[in-house]
């Protein structure tokens, strides 16, 4: 896997005046439909989901259907 991964062309999920080296996460579309995910302090670690999943998920993502995890309830923060 790590050899196929390092093929990959890998695109940061980052705010385009970012700097340094994140942590951020990363994407890459493979060949057999697979989308291949992975974070820049472990790119060792890469997770793979098929591109059919990966876009239900975007659409999820545009719709709303997570933003619950990115309510203070989910961080257990009060800010």
């Amino acid at each position: 896997m790590a050899d196929h991964a390092a093929a990959l062309t890998w695109i940061r999920a980052a705010p385009e005046d970012a700097e340094g080296p994140g942590p951020w996460i990363e994407i890459a579309f493979g060949p057999g439909d697979l989308v291949y995910l992975r974070e820049t302090g472990d790119p060792g670690t890469v997770v793979t989901t098929t591109a059919q999943k990966w876009e239900a998920f975007t659409r999820g993502v545009v719709a709303g259907e997570f933003d619950h995890f990115a309510g203070t309830e989910a961080t257990g923060s009060d800010t």
